[in-house]
């Protein structure tokens, strides 16, 4: 006669029920551990919300396509609706004509690149300090970008800082920028978008004749990896001929990446049309209301100059806007002079 299978041990339940619970509370840290690195790399990358805003409240029929893959679809714009008419483009086109530059010859077709990279997409980020010193950059990064021609960074031994602004909408702010600009004697990058050359014209041309480099943040924002050789020569083709319409000019040579996302071939086809690729090493989350208003603005640069800067800044920024005095005062008080990307490139 076969015995009945005998109960487990109470000791056995309670070894169960303690692997179970240190199974299930690794499982939680592990969980923790991933939110607070995708946390840490938004907070390192500054640049992936570059654009916020791209659509206005009130688009017209011009401006429909400006976000195709609904980059910005969960945004809303809370600075001014209305675009600016842009009849004035036609006007502007022949006027102060120059020979084209790298990234010129608009209107023409140029052959796509046809390379052999690796298309694997890369995030920007670095490992920052609190000591004025340059950020890390792993070398895989820094040996790609210098294959390509792109820069994030000038001379550890220059004490000079490359002012750059990111410019996808106007919010309002950029004419009292380039005020006080002008005041201080500083010269600029600001990397536009077609919807921005669209709808601001007048800004552009303003930029331009006031001695400040435009660069090109490519037409509808679009993580170049993403796409084709062929799109991407679209995208910065079409930013080509809208800049020449409104400024005579076909000098465009500068690309600031959107989103910071990029990849080996995204870097070789850009280069192959003219471009040199320009990212950065200081920035903020400067394109949202700083708890600190313009005080915290003017702390988040002040507190991470380093030789050779290349500073993102945006120029949605209110906080931006009423600290740029300052900043711009601060820095040339820490010892920094100002150049242009044609100085770091050179």
């Amino acid at each position: 006669m076969s015995k009945a299978k005998s109960k487990p041990k109470p000791k056995e339940k309670n070894k169960k029920s303690n692997r179970n619970k240190i199974l299930c509370s690794i499982f939680v840290v592990f969980l923790l551990c991933m939110t607070g690195y995708v946390v840490k790399a938004q907070l390192y990358n500054p640049g992936k919300s570059a654009l916020v805003g791209l659509q206005q409240k009130t688009p017209g029929p011009a401006e429909d396509n400006n976000d195709p893959a609904g980059i910005n679809s969960d945004i809303k714009d809370e600075g001014p609706g209305e675009a600016e008419g842009n009849n004035e483009q036609e006007a502007a086109a022949g006027q102060n004509g120059q020979a084209p530059g790298p990234g010129g010859s608009a209107g023409q077709e140029r052959p796509v690149f046809n390379g052999n990279y690796s298309n694997e997409k890369h995030g920007w980020g670095f490992k920052r300090n609190d000591s004025h010193q340059q950020p890390e950059m792993p070398s895989s990064i820094t040996s790609m970008l210098s294959r390509h021609g792109a820069h994030w960074i000038g001379s550890p031994q220059s004490k000079v800082i490359y002012l750059t602004f990111d410019e996808g909408y106007e919010n309002g702010y950029t004419a009292s920028i380039l005020d006080t600009l002008k005041a201080n004697n500083v010269k600029a990058a600001f990397f536009v978008t077609g919807h921005y050359l669209d709808s601001q014209p007048d800004l552009v041309k303003r930029m331009v004749d006031e001695g400040h480099i435009v660069g090109n943040h490519t037409e509808s924002h679009p993580s170049l990896p993403d796409i084709s050789d062929g799109q991407i020569q679209k995208e910065l083709q079409i930013v080509e001929e809208k800049y020449e319409r409104i400024t005579g000019r076909s000098d465009l040579k500068y690309l600031r990446p959107p989103m910071g996302e990029f990849s080996e071939r995204s870097l070789a086809v850009t280069r192959e049309l003219g471009y040199h690729n320009i990212f950065w090493s200081m920035a903020s989350v400067d394109w949202l209301p700083m708890a600190g208003g313009p005080e915290e603005a003017y702390q988040a640069v002040i507190k991470n100059t380093h030789n050779g800067a290349l500073l993102l800044l945006h120029a949605v920024s209110k906080d931006n806007t009423e600290a740029m005095d300052r900043i711009l005062k601060g820095i040339k008080e820490q010892g920094y002079t100002f150049a242009t990307l044609d100085d770091l490139v050179q």
